[in-house]
């Protein structure tokens, strides 16, 4: 074999240097660097109304079965106010890396835009992860109320345009459930704001109300005691805890008005995150305790689902409820 001389020497380094750096060179490419598996380190859920609601027990419910799936604690931390978008403003500018998380909800993540303006577009700053659960509402009369079904409300309200409804703040599904149902009977009447839905049984207990459209996990010690009647449910199907109530569907067809809740991150987290948070919320909402709980608690349905079907469902909400507002 010829001896290399120092000037081919050269070359063939230079050739193996510029084979390394450009691109399509024969050279294979260094390989990326994996994603750390998700969580890293302890995940926050913001929660967003105070502590001791239908939405903070939820999440609670949830927190303890998830962290030990995970290997890290979660966090519930509570945000109330603004309808919820106090706590849609903190998730939307953190950091996209999966420590921080949302239970999401129709104001905050669906149309709190269209009621206020907020420092976010909930169409554009949030992933979706997993639709979680539906909550029905029911449609309340006092007890002693002359009203014994729809009907006998529609009724009322056409007799006394003023009469007095509850709900339990401006955009809530509770007060979007109500003008809804108002304008498909063709009555009015006159809304009365409190701040939470337990403020809103009282006021339906001391009469100071005529109606209200409420959570059935609020309402059900009331309507076993006999201090409240149910008029109708929210959902299109039959209530299991209240058998004998009828869908407000079979009234006004197609309604349908009820709470519900999902998993949200901020825009840009990484696919497989998302896919990671995905598999570990649909995973712990299926469990005997948990899917217990919210059916025989809060008399709810546990949903599941793809990111894709979440971010689908969310839009649908937006574009139901945006034309009532």
């Amino acid at each position: 074999m010829a001896p290399i001389s120092r000037r081919h020497a050269l070359l063939g380094t230079a050739a193996a240097a510029l084979g390394t750096a450009c691109p399509g060179a024969a050279r294979a490419q260094p390989a990326p660097v994996p994603i750390p598996a998700w969580p890293t380190r302890p995940v926050r859920l913001v929660v967003p109304f105070p502590a001791g609601g239908t939405t903070d027990l939820l999440a609670r419910i949830l927190a303890e079965p998830l962290g030990a799936r995970l290997g890290q604690p979660v966090v519930v931390e509570n945000r109330g106010g603004a309808g919820g978008t106090i706590a849609g403003a903190a998730v939307a500018q953190a950091r996209p890396d999966g420590s921080t998380l949302m239970m999401a909800d129709l104001g905050a993540n669906a149309i709190g835009h269209e009621m206020a303006r907020i420092p976010y577009d909930p169409t554009k700053a949030f992933t979706a992860i997993c639709h979680l659960v539906n909550l029905p509402l029911v449609l309340l009369v006092p007890a002693e109320s002359p009203a014994k079904d729809v009907a006998g409300l529609q009724k009322m309200a056409k007799d006394k345009p003023d009469l007095p409804y509850a709900h339990p703040g401006i955009g809530y599904i509770g007060h979007l459930a109500q003008e809804l149902m108002m304008r498909s009977l063709g009555i009015r009447m006159t809304p009365v704001p409190y701040r939470s839905g337990a403020e809103v049984v009282r006021s339906l207990l001391s009469k100071e109300t005529d109606s209200a459209f409420i959570t059935v996990s609020t309402s059900l010690p009331f309507l076993r005691e006999g201090k409240l009647r149910a008029l109708a449910v929210g959902s299109k199907a039959p209530v299991p805890l209240l058998p004998d109530v009828p869908p407000l569907a079979a009234t006004i067809p197609d309604f349908e008005a009820q709470v519900w809740h999902g998993i949200v991150g901020p825009a840009g987290l990484p696919p497989e995150v998302v896919a990671a948070a995905n598999r570990a919320f649909n995973a712990v909402a299926r469990q005997p305790e948990v899917r217990q709980a919210v059916e025989q608690v809060q008399a709810g349905e546990v949903v599941g689902g793809t990111p894709e079907q979440f971010a689908a469902f969310i839009k649908g909400q937006t574009e139901r409820w945006v034309p009532v507002i």
